[in-house]
């Protein structure tokens, strides 16, 4: 590895070039000036800072598995899924609410409760608009505490 120390410069452990100004091969002129040893040198310079560059870090994933960046440029580009809310005749109401706060992300009770009184009176609600697998995942998680629930594309977007 090339580095500069006090005007000299190191080409290795061994040799160390002293340059001498009108010298045939100072570092302002001659063809011999490698970009090895430029690159050493504003790497090395004087002042705060100045040090040789760390490699970067370059993540591998293993076949199958896809990175964070892909993930979520695949989530953005999934067509949006509505999650339903049938009614039912079974389950109480407070119960229902109870239920979309526990398995919605973000559910607020005043949300929870207009999404229970529109299935009650019109027979179904519009839960929420998600990825399709989202839409999966609460999908059965109501199923899975007694709501009959089921998903459909959303024609429009979120």
């Amino acid at each position: 590895m090339e580095t500069a120390i006090c005007g000299r410069i190191a080409l290795s452990p061994n040799q160390v070039l002293s340059p001498k100004s009108g010298d045939k091969h100072s570092l302002s002129r001659g063809p011999w000036i490698s970009r090895g040893i430029l690159m050493a040198l504003s790497a090395t310079g004087s002042g705060k800072g100045g040090g040789l560059l760390e490699r970067p870090i370059i993540e591998k994933t293993t076949p199958g598995r896809e990175s964070e960046f892909d993930l979520r440029r695949s989530r953005k580009t999934a067509p949006p899924y509505r999650v339903i809310l049938h009614n039912d005749n079974y389950n109480k109401r407070e119960y229902v609410v109870q239920v979309l706060m526990k398995v919605i992300p973000g559910m607020t009770l005043d949300n929870a409760v207009n999404i229970m009184q529109e299935a009650h009176y019109n027979g179904l609600s519009v839960v929420i608009i998600c990825a399709q697998t989202d839409a999966e995942e609460h999908c059965m998680q109501l199923r899975g505490n007694g709501l009959l629930s089921s998903i459909e594309p959303a024609s429009g977007g979120c």
